[in-house]
């Protein structure tokens, strides 16, 4: 069996170093990697494609780990994102899930459960911290079943929304892929399901969508 390859991102030496240890002596995982702040968290998943990234929240002064979750799940969503923070709270939580997040535990919980979680994502499966579960049961308790948009606009993603108007203004997308630091294929990705939820079937399609958003301010 192969083993867990894991990035750990936080912005503390100490706490990368230490992690490392404690993952490096299990015999099913390995730490393929750390990063100090989200932007380098992204790069390290883009080299080594690892199965999981194990990431704090807060890392000043660098990209914090909210924004990264939903740009690395976006154009890596075949690995798995951990939350490993201090913030015991409600919204930290369900934002890091609607980005994509597969588990989300506190930095105070013993080693065993922080194993625990990781051999439970790489299951497939989503890990939350006791605590913070029934916070979350009792949103989706609370909460309305909503309703499609009216406009195709507000189903794309920050990364579609980022693409489309470099798309209207007749980017290629080797160019675009160097602009945002990612693949062709990446960008290529993008594009099919931009034109999918947009309803749209060609180019000039597009470039008139987005001269009637106003996207196009050359």
């Amino acid at each position: 069996m192969s083993k867990i390859s894991i990035v750990i991102a936080d912005d503390h030496a100490v706490v990368r170093s230490g992690f490392s240890m404690i993952l490096n002596f299990q015999e099913d995982m390995e730490v393929v990697a750390t990063a100090a702040d989200g932007l380098e968290a992204y790069k390290m998943i883009a080299t080594h494609q690892p199965d999981l990234l194990i990431m704090d929240l807060s890392m000043p002064p660098g990209e914090n780990g909210l924004i990264a979750t939903g740009k690395i799940k976006e154009d890596f969503p075949d690995t798995k994102i951990l939350i490993l923070t201090m913030h015991d709270d409600e919204e930290y939580l369900f934002n890091v899930l609607k980005s994509g997040a597969s588990g989300y535990m506190l930095k105070n919980a013993p080693d065993e459960e922080l194993l625990h979680a990781i051999r439970t994502i790489r299951r497939g499966g989503t890990y939350i911290h006791p605590k913070m579960a029934t916070s979350l049961v009792r949103e989706f308790v609370k909460a309305d079943h909503t309703v499609a948009p009216d406009d195709p606009y507000e189903l794309l993603s920050k990364r579609e929304l980022e693409i489309l108007p470099l798309v209207a203004k007749g980017y290629g997308n080797k160019e675009i892929a160097e602009m945002l630091y990612i693949s062709v294929k990446t960008v290529e990705a993008h594009k099919a399901k931009i034109m999918e939820k947009l309803g749209l079937k060609s180019r000039p399609e597009l470039v008139e969508f987005a001269l009637k958003k106003k996207l196009l301010n050359f």
